[in-house]
């Protein structure tokens, strides 16, 4: 958002009613959560378990995040919906267990986090950390420090950045894939349209990872869609007719889009959805898969997802087209 529309809630940020920025409250199975709030009435909540986000609201109220009614919020068990964390590891892209473990471990509160590359301009942010456990590094034999900072714009944007570094005392490399599997709450699915992977390259795991050319004018969805978009634009909008809203994904880092409805049949056999659910909910994911990514000790790896919501009638198809979302590795000396 602007700077003005920063400044137009300054003076409303200082006042007594305003709410607390930051709220730290027991959830569900006695899991953490955090709540974060804006003047204008926009929420987030993040879960320690995970580092998951679970709601985003608008200032109406109205929930932009889609989670299940059926999900589990006990672990080991991921939460179904909102916006999971997959790291190591992307699906089965690796040995591990699908989506990696980031997204099912408990997560601290960073209380002393080094200076990060994104400017905050609202007091509604919090950072957290996951370092590997012992067991983690029995599966997964990499030291690495991962910070995520969660934040709630003055207008409502979310972002999240995350920083990755590889803190190996052995002098070994190692590599990643990464997904912010964002659940998008939306009126129906045959009332969609994603612009902005016209003409590219996807694989299709519905095909065996065949790799074809996207030939339509924007996506649009008739039955399960399930396919890893390469070298995709920074910034890439859900159009929500019903709704006459839009949702505009901006990213850094990150240069793969996952586009995934389970559809009918894969939604009743998963026993944490609703056999419905499919209609309400897309997932479209900003993700580093295609190339994964090298860290040597001592680089780091900034991957950063900024989300905003919109009436349709603002969208024009380029949406700020100069505001770019720059994306870094860069190595340990370099960074402040």
């Amino acid at each position: 958002m602007s700077a003005a529309g920063d400044e137009s809630g300054g003076g409303a940020a200082a006042l007594p009613q305003g709410p607390v920025p930051v709220e730290h409250v027991k959830a569900a199975n006695g899991l953490e959560k955090v709540v974060l709030r804006e003047v204008r009435g926009n929420s987030v909540e993040v879960y320690l378990y995970g580092g998951h986000v679970t709601s985003w609201k608008d200032e109406h109220g109205e929930e932009l995040l889609f989670v299940s009614n059926k999900a589990i919020f006990k672990p080991p068990k991921a939460i179904r919906g909102g916006i999971p964390i997959c790291f190591p590891q992307f699906s089965n892209f690796g040995h591990l267990e699908a989506h990696g473990f980031a997204r099912n471990r408990t997560w601290i509160v960073d209380t002393d986090p080094p200076p990060f590359p994104v400017p905050v301009s609202s007091r509604a942010y919090i950072d957290l950390i996951l370092k590997p456990t012992e067991e983690d590094l029995k599966i997964w034999p990499h030291s690495f420090e991962y910070r995520l900072r969660i934040a709630l714009g003055p207008g409502g944007d979310l972002m999240l950045t995350s920083r990755i570094r590889n803190s190996n005392a052995d002098a070994k490399s190692f590599t990643f894939t990464f997904a912010y599997h964002t659940y998008f709450s939306i009126s129906d699915i045959s009332e969609i349209r994603v612009e902005g992977l016209e003409t590219l390259d996807y694989l299709d795991n519905l095909q065996d990872r065949a790799r074809f050319t996207e030939q339509g004018d924007a996506i649009v969805f008739e039955s399960e869609l399930d396919r890893i978009y390469l070298g995709t634009p920074s910034k890439i909008a859900i159009i929500d007719h019903e709704k006459k809203r839009t949702f505009v994904v901006r990213k850094g880092g990150l240069p793969d889009a996952v586009v995934w409805n389970p559809w009918d049949k894969k939604a009743k056999a998963m026993s944490d959805f609703g056999d419905d659910e499919y209609k309400r909910m897309v997932c479209v994911e900003a993700a580093a898969i295609e190339k994964p990514i090298t860290l040597k000790p001592g680089e780091e790896w900034t991957g950063k997802l900024e989300l905003s919501a919109v009436p349709s009638s603002y969208y024009s198809g380029q949406l700020d087209p100069d505001r770019v979302i720059q994306d870094s590795v860069v190595p340990e000396d370099s960074i402040s």
